[in-house]
């Protein structure tokens, strides 16, 4: 789709030094500042993530805000580029006792250091934005979860009738690097991925509270067996 491409090339003007300095910046207030906001699209992750039979990845992990909602009974890996964000992590994790986080580790969530086909489930929340190359993280994602397995997304997804469109685009131009993501991000930048990958089917994509700003989806990698053309429509699935 040519909006994905074009998204892709604004998006190289936010880089992983942007993204790893800006939150630098926001891990004293970020708890403060998002845990609100972002509580149902979290809520909604780890409740359908906590279903998965085996070893959970969560990319992104922040702070940890979502590590408490995950089920007693999950083996939960979470992973993030900056440093300061993690250290709030692991103390969450110690303060609150949460025994299901096996690690937190410091990496790239487009080179990280698993092994193919080693997770059960991928959740990556509110963070396609902060990626420079979302399709390079979406490949990844997709290379560590396994055959049968799913990856779950929360992302604000742009949409051209929104009357904040004309505001993201402004903060996209100028403050982007400086928030540490991007307010625009196109739904084709994710169907595009699906598009290309006959392995993945869009299984659910839906708004999320508050105002529908932003959008839980559900993809799934097929086991080889099931591996089939996709239809062209069903990375156009329609919001439930």
């Amino acid at each position: 789709m040519t909006e994905a491409r074009e998204s892709s090339r604004e998006i190289e003007s936010l880089d992983t030094g942007d993204v790893e300095a800006a939150y630098a910046r926001w891990a004293p207030i970020y708890d403060l500042a998002f845990t609100a906001v972002f509580r149902p699209g979290r809520r909604a992750l780890a409740a359908a993530a906590s279903k998965a039979d085996g070893p959970i990845l969560d990319v992104g992990v922040g702070t940890g805000l979502e590590l408490p909602m995950f089920e007693p009974h999950n083996q939960v890996y979470g992973v993030d580029l900056c440093e300061p964000m993690l250290r709030r992590a692991s103390e969450r994790v110690r303060r609150q006792g949460l025994s299901h986080v096996v690690a937190l580790c410091k990496m790239d969530a487009t080179r990280m250091g698993f092994a193919d086909s080693t997770f059960a489930c991928v959740c990556a929340p509110f963070v396609l934005t902060v990626a420079p190359e979302p399709e390079a993280m979406l490949d990844e994602l997709g290379r560590v979860v396994r055959p049968g397995g799913e990856i779950i997304l929360v992302n604000h997804v742009s949409r051209k009738d929104d009357p904040f469109a004309i505001f993201e685009h402004w903060l996209d131009r100028h403050v982007a690097p400086k928030l540490g993501w991007r307010p625009q991000f196109p739904w084709a930048i994710i169907g595009d991925w699906i598009d290309r990958r006959p392995e993945m089917r869009l299984v659910e994509r839906r708004r999320l509270a508050p105002f529908g700003l932003f959008t839980f989806v559900r993809i799934k990698r097929l086991p080889v067996g099931q591996i089939a053309e996709t239809p062209e429509t069903q990375a156009e699935l329609e919001y439930a």
